[in-house]
This record gives C-alpha cells, sequence and structure tokens, in this order.
C-alpha cells in the first residue's frame, strides 16, 4: 500500500528555497520546512541520511522548478529541527543525523501501548521481534530503525516500564 506524498504549496512556490531575510517571514518558512521534512521522512519511513543525500532529494531539491535549498539553509533548518528534539546529529561534523518524526518518548509510548493492549507485560522481546515480527507488523513501530528504537526504549527504561537487557542474539528488553 504505497501511500503518495502531498507536497505543500510552498514546495511549488520558488522563494520557498531561499531563506527569507525578514525574521517573521523567515520563522514561518523554517516551520514550514520543518512540517515537510518531518512528514517526508515519515511517509518514507527514513530516519537518518546524510546532508549531502539531503541535498540530492527531492525533499530539498524541486526538480520541476529547477530549484534546490542551499546547503547552509539546510544546515540552518535541520539544525532548528534539533532544537526541537526531532534530530539528533551523529557525528561532530554535522554531516549525518537521526531524523525522528515522533521523539523518543512518543515511540516509547507506542510501543508500551502495544504491550499492554497484547498483554504482554514481563514479557521478553528481542529488538528484532520488535520491529520485524509478525506479531507487529501493523503497529506504526513496526521497521524502526535500531538507533531510534534504543532510544524509546531507554526512555521506557528511564520509566521503569522497560529494561534492556542482552539475550544470547544481541539486545532484548523486558518490560514490565
Amino acid at each position: 500500500m504505497a501511500m503518495s506524498f502531498e507536497w505543500p504549496w510552498q514546495y511549488r512556490f520558488p522563494p520557498f528555497f531561499t531563506l527569507q531575510p525578514n525574521v517573521d517571514t523567515r520563522q514561518k518558512q523554517l516551520a514550514a520546512w520543518c512540517s515537510l521534512v518531518l512528514s517526508f521522512c515519515r511517509l518514507h519511513k527514513q530516519s537518518s541520511m546524510t546532508v549531502m543525500e539531503a541535498q540530492e532529494s527531492p525533499l530539498f531539491n524541486n526538480v520541476k522548478l529547477q530549484r534546490k535549498l542551499p546547503v547552509e539553509s539546510i544546515q540552518v533548518v535541520l539544525e532548528e529541527l534539533r532544537k526541537k528534539g526531532n534530530l539528533e546529529w551523529l557525528d561532530k561534523n554535522k554531516s549525518s543525523f537521526l531524523i525522528m518524526w515522533r521523539r523518543p518518548e512518543e515511540w516509547g509510548k507506542l510501543i508500551y501501548q502495544w504491550v499492554s493492549r497484547s498483554g504482554q507485560n514481563n514479557s521478553v522481546f528481542t529488538l528484532y521481534e520488535l520491529t520485524n515480527g509478525d506479531d507487529t507488523e501493523n503497529e506504526e513501530f513496526h521497521g524502526l530503525d535500531e538507533a531510534t528504537l534504543l532510544r524509546a526504549l531507554q526512555a521506557l527504561q528511564q520509566e521503569h516500564k522497560a529494561e534492556i537487557i542482552t539475550v544470547s542474539d544481541g539486545r532484548g528488553v523486558k518490560f514490565f
């Protein structure tokens, strides 16, 4: 079931690809860019990329308009996402990043709701079972990348709802 992406009206507006100097306009523009990045990555279940990949992706490169957001502006958008808690840099050079269209706490809540709903409290799962198992196929966290999953489980661990453990074939988690 492939869903098509609905581009916002701004994406068809050439000035959108140039960060505006007026403070109010720029704030609205950055909010629109942040929303676009999160929606796009959510639909495509994309959780990490490099700045160079981002610059070449349809996200920041409108081929029809022949407009591309410059890399410096992409950095500004990504930094805005970081401030909101939706992005984490994966290296000191800020060349690759983890995009979180849901914050780890939100993912943790979704996972814990599934555990409770399916009566699996006090059960142990491997990380693979959680994100790739048949039981979670219809859950939004199915297919979630391991880095984001671990952050979600760490958030649950802080709330004393789960404990990340080592199991024979890697890492797992026990839910309470």
